[in-house]
């Protein structure tokens, strides 16, 4: 009771300081284990005898589980507080950590990957609220980057550091696990200083929520979410086969270079939604369509003239591409739908993202089955570049008085 009391008093900007770090840095922690699979896949493969297939379909069942869990839980730190979800989100990650640092088969693998998969869903709305909320009003740009900053700046840590402690370390698939778990724990126990900041419960309702899509805004919101959902597609290919065609095609064993194209992508996206706040929606979103399809086309020419700096270079266009049409989406939400369909709103538009990262991937890898690495790649490659094209060509059918009036809301 007294922690709560101090909230209000003279002490809280000092403590409201400190809690925003704490539940950053539980966002970043989270979002770190999410992602400490990624350059261990060609291990897991050698280690369990899976194939390339199996690995895309172990991404999709991680990007399930976030897509359920938002659609179920993505109202749940409204209806009792975000200190109990994000806790719920930490001892969902430290489930998850254990799972793979005692892994000895596929089924402990895809079990892992799910519970990573809802300890995302819970952390992304619950962290990002508490830190709009600690940060204050006053700030709303600061507690956006520090959310942005958390979210991307764990996934593309938890790839790094996965990488370059399995090409200097021993025991690769376990200690990159025993680490992020320890630094679970010590988040945990960094809650207990953690205010509430959600004043008024209600009662806990839990089922699945309806899409939906605000009337006003139909047309950008559809045009959003297309553009990042292609960005997301090409985001969950390179997260899911970028070990395999280091492997595969420049004769690459090295896990932290593939650490290192996942991390350039995460990145990127970090750095393309700060970008929104420089631009306009109609230039936000062309800029991201016009990225895409560099990206893609980068993409495909380092599959057919195999170079790793292509393929960094399409994973740093193709991640900064993702993140503009990501941050403009968001930012039509939050400036033209009522407050009280935000919620809704965004879990759809994440919802939708989310799918788009896993179910290309398992398309991607069944080709991968058919036709080979290459031309796979090469396919998918061209229905990015399609996608973003479509979109890109609405926008110049729309004209230009449009955009003017998003930026003057």
């Amino acid at each position: 009771m007294s922690n709560a009391s101090q909230a209000d008093g003279a002490t809280a900007r000092p403590s409201s300081t400190s809690a925003a770090v704490r539940v950053a840095f539980a966002f970043w922690i989270t979002l770190v284990g999410t992602t400490v699979p990624t350059p261990l896949y060609p291990l897991y493969e050698m280690e369990f005898g899976f194939s390339s297939l199996t690995v895309t379909v172990v991404y999709a069942l991680y990007a399930l589980g976030v897509v359920v869990g938002l659609l179920v839980f993505g109202r749940l730190s409204d209806q009792i507080g975000r200190r109990p979800v994000i806790l719920a989100a930490l001892l969902l990650s430290v489930a998850a950590d254990a799972v793979f640092l005692g892994a000895v088969d596929l089924a402990m693998i895809i079990v892992g990957r799910v519970i990573a998969g809802l300890s995302a869903a819970l952390i992304i709305g619950a962290a990002t609220a508490a830190l709009a909320e600690l940060i204050g009003p006053r700030h709303p740009r600061r507690a956006a980057t520090v959310s942005i900053f958390a979210n991307l700046g764990g996934l593309a840590t938890g790839t790094l550091l996965a990488g370059v402690v399995s090409d200097v370390a021993p025991e690769p698939l376990r200690l990159p696990w025993a680490i992020v778990l320890v630094l679970a724990v010590v988040a945990i126990l960094a809650l207990r200083g953690v205010p509430e900041t959600v004043r008024e419960r209600s009662p806990v309702i839990l089922r699945i929520q309806r899409l939906y899509v605000p009337a006003n805004i139909r047309g950008a919101f559809v045009r959003s979410a297309i553009t990042a959902g292609a960005g997301f597609a090409a985001l969950g290919v390179l997260t899911s086969v970028s070990g395999l065609f280091l492997g595969m095609v420049l004769r690459e064993t090295s896990h932290t270079l593939a650490a290192l194209v996942v991390f350039v992508a995460f990145a990127g996206a970090a750095f393309g939604q700060l970008l929104t706040r420089v631009l306009s929606s109609r230039a936000a979103l062309a800029s991201a369509c016009a990225g895409l399809i560099v990206g893609a086309g980068l993409l495909a020419f380092s599959m057919w003239m195999p170079a790793l700096v292509t393929l960094a270079a399409s994973a740093a266009v193709i991640g900064v591409a993702s993140g503009v049409a990501v941050g403009d989406g968001i930012a039509t939400i939050t400036m033209k739908t009522a407050p009280q369909h935000q919620a809704a709103a965004v879990s759809t538009f994440f919802a939708i993202l989310f799918a788009m990262l896993g179910v290309p991937a398992v398309g991607v890898g069944l080709l991968i089955q058919v036709v080979g690495l290459r031309p796979a790649g090469g396919i998918f490659s061209a229905v990015v570049a399609v996608l973003a094209l479509l979109v890109l060509l609405s926008l110049v059918r729309r004209g230009p008085a449009q955009p003017a009036a998003r930026s003057a809301g």
